[in-house]
């Protein structure tokens, strides 16, 4: 199989911010970064906005007060959706990859090891009251994909052998087995965030943006132009 060797061509000129996870403080400093340094790019982010960084609530309603942005669904918004609908099952995996961050981030507490089922569904119910119904109907509402020209971004990876059009949730949202072994002959780049890096990464139609930033300190966005890429960092 050839490898992959399509040139980038996006419609217009993007600006893909890496993973947040509760780093508004990030957030916030790569939003202004871009607005002197690419104000003509679209933003486009990749998800996981919640979750290890210790504001995930700040990040959520910046967010959702930009309807210029261009927000993506991340493994971890959906495991806070999955709790919401049914805390007793899906409660703990959430609270230990992060949710007791974003718990506490919107004032929800009392939970730790072992939480019975009566603690975890008045937790979800204190979180959807804090939230409130339009911020919920926002996140369950977040694409998986975005496509723009060759260039499409995803969270976590895609099934190189299918259409963008054709991919399994899981496999947007989790990875794919085959993403980093195979290229796509499809010629369409891939931007996602999910598996951190130490720098944004370009390797055989695939563009890493995660780098880290509730661990490092560190928010990557990656400027995708004709033949082109740059790259941006928000520093703690």
């Amino acid at each position: 199989m050839p490898d992959f060797d399509a040139a980038l061509a996006p419609a217009k000129p993007l600006a893909v911010i890496g993973d947040v996870h509760g780093r508004a403080d990030l957030l916030t400093l790569m939003l202004k970064q871009l607005e002197q340094d690419a104000p003509d790019h679209q933003i486009v982010l990749v998800g996981d906005y919640l979750d290890r960084g210790e504001d995930s609530r700040a990040v959520l309603e910046k967010l959702y007060a930009r309807s210029d942005l261009i927000c993506l669904k991340g493994n971890h918004e959906a495991m806070c959706l999955e709790f919401m609908k049914d805390p007793e099952r899906h409660g703990p995996r959430w609270l230990r990859n992060g949710g007791l961050q974003t718990l506490a981030s919107f004032g929800v507490g009392g939970l730790g090891q072992g939480n019975d089922p009566a603690r975890l569904v008045a937790a979800r119910d204190a979180l959807a009251a804090a939230l409130g119904a339009e911020t919920l109907a926002w996140l369950q509402d977040l694409p998986l994909s975005w496509r723009s020209g060759n260039v499409a971004v995803v969270h976590a990876g895609a099934d190189p052998e299918l259409p963008l059009s054709l991919q399994q949730e899981q496999a947007l949202l989790w990875g794919h087995p085959d993403f980093e072994r195979v290229s796509r002959q499809d010629g369409v780049w891939l931007v996602h965030g999910h598996t951190i890096v130490d720098q944004v990464k370009r390797q055989k139609g695939r563009i890493a943006v995660d780098t880290g930033a509730y661990a490092s300190g560190r928010l990557s966005a990656a400027l995708i132009g004709a033949e082109d890429l740059r790259i941006v960092e928000a520093r703690s």
